[in-house]
């Protein structure tokens, strides 16, 4: 390891920020969230510490979205992965948003130097979500990547190592868990906070069949305030989070008619992937499928393709080199 610190892939999301360390995997793996004391203003929290009704959230579709609570909490992540050495400063790779602005660009550089980086290399996120999927991203032949984050959902169809089409839409994993709160509190009269709810979406995905199953949640009553366990059909589930899905499915279908008419070809025998927290929703894969009318698979290890892949351009320094990245 270089005396300078270790040579990094920083997956930050909405929802959860993982590190892969070079020659490791990854090593860090802990929610996006800072907890700050009302009374003080002072961060109390990072990660899986952040806790309590004063949790903030500053990172949203991957750029940060409070760049002084992002850069700490980055350079926090980055401390716990060199705690031997805190005065390491590593080079980093991290994904860059496919259609964000040169000003964003530069935010998401500052955050990462002001963070003790000694280098950032940004990699186009559609790029980094389709090397941890395993698509042959450097052939030239279509693939579809369909990442479901926790504010968004990006749609990219890449071709010859770059992003031909491209869409975002801002229905992600986090519009389907207050759909289903919403759901519990319509149908149960308990409120469901979201870690309950995107537990529930979790579950409710975890195999390929979701008829007549159910997941059971701890719901809070709002007046005594006493937890319940509430069981939930998947079914139910599914209907509600149906509007969030339809706004993903009609986005994705508009991307492939902006694709020509070779690589459309191309997506009808090597389909789509479905990357991101969203893709774990029961019954997404079959939506897209009936509507798209390719094959649409869920990747092997979907919460971790955008890390995995940064990681690849991490261990692979020629590939890294080879692949179109943002200056």
């Amino acid at each position: 390891m270089s005396l300078l610190g270790r040579d990094l892939a920083m997956d930050l999301g909405g929802a959860r920020t993982r590190i892969y360390v070079r020659g490791k995997g990854i090593v860090l793996d802990e929610p996006s969230a800072v907890t700050i004391d009302g009374r003080t203003g002072k961060v109390i929290g990072y990660g899986a510490d952040a806790t309590g009704d004063e949790t903030c959230w500053p990172v949203s579709g991957g750029l940060p979205a409070d760049g002084e609570l992002t850069r700490r909490m980055v350079r926090h992540f980055l401390g716990k992965v060199h705690r031997r050495r805190p005065l390491a400063r590593p080079r980093l790779v991290m994904a860059l948003p496919d259609d964000s602005t040169p000003i964003e660009r530069a935010t998401l550089r500052d955050v990462a130097y002001e963070a003790e980086a000694r280098q950032v290399r940004l990699i186009p996120h559609s790029l980094a979500a389709a090397l941890g999927a395993g698509l042959p991203v450097r052939d030239y032949v279509g693939g579809m990547v369909i990442d479901i984050g926790r504010d968004s959902a990006r749609i990219a169809v890449l071709s010859g190592g770059e992003a031909v089409a491209t869409t975002a839409v801002p229905n992600g994993g986090r519009a389907v868990d207050r759909a289903i709160a919403r759901l519990v509190e319509h149908e149960h009269g308990r409120t469901l906070d979201e870690r309950e709810a995107e537990a529930a979406k979790h579950h409710a995905g975890a195999d390929g069949n979701p008829s007549h199953r159910h997941v059971t949640v701890r719901a809070r009553d709002p007046e005594t305030g006493h937890e319940h366990d509430v069981r939930l059909p998947v079914e139910r589930i599914r209907e509600a989070a149906g509007p969030a899905i339809e706004s993903i499915v009609w986005a994705a279908m508009e991307t492939v008619q902006r694709c020509p008419a070779e690589l459309t070809a191309d997506l009808g025998e090597r389909g789509a992937v479905l990357v991101g927290g969203g893709a774990l929703l029961a019954g997404l894969a079959q939506r897209l499928r009936e509507s798209l009318g390719m094959p649409v698979r869920r990747a092997e290890r979907p919460l971790e393709c955008v890390a995995l892949g940064l990681g690849t351009c991490v261990d692979d320094l020629g590939l890294r080199a080879r692949l179109r990245r943002h200056k």
